[in-house]
């Protein structure tokens, strides 16, 4: 992919405008209270990264690399949306630094320390959904469609 072509440049900006869209709409959620748990702040980071490979994108004479890697980072995002999702859901056991995990056999001392290092927020409660979709899951559907843009911009044919 060399050149500025009118259609790279649409899906370049239609994918960097995406990824900061989504950007913004989780730190929207984070000022009305919904506070982001571990999973949730690694899902922010490919789209940052998008944003930063759009924007070279689009000054570059060859944005093939710039964005292949976004779109790499987008397939990224959609794995940690999925991860998320099926944490929330209990289908899989999460980190352990943001999950329930058992008790069992802990002295009081080690309990104790258990729960003053404990995380706010918990990455296996969902915090707000609709349709019964998270936002974990919202954010993999959301970032296969970036991903599929940023592909076609890869392409353009």
């Amino acid at each position: 992919m060399t050149g500025h072509d009118s259609l790279g440049t649409r899906l370049i900006l239609l994918a960097t405008g995406g990824s900061a869209a989504l950007l913004a709409g989780a730190f929207g959620f984070q000022a009305l209270g919904h506070a982001p748990c571990d999973l949730c702040l690694w899902q922010r980071w490919p789209h940052a990264a998008a944003v930063a490979l759009g924007l070279i994108g689009l000054v570059l004479v060859s944005r093939t690399v710039p964005v292949a890697l976004a779109a790499l980072a987008m397939a990224g995002s959609v794995g940690l949306g999925i991860y998320h999702t099926g944490v929330e859901r209990h289908w899989w056991p999460g980190p352990a630094s943001c999950t329930s995990g058992a008790i069992g056999g802990l002295s009081p001392e080690d309990l104790m320390s258990r729960i003053l290092a404990a995380p706010m927020v918990r990455c296996d409660e969902v915090s707000w959904s609709l349709l019964g979709l998270s936002m974990a899951s919202w954010n993999a559907i959301a970032s296969a469609v970036l991903a599929a843009i940023w592909l076609r911009a890869l392409t353009r044919g």
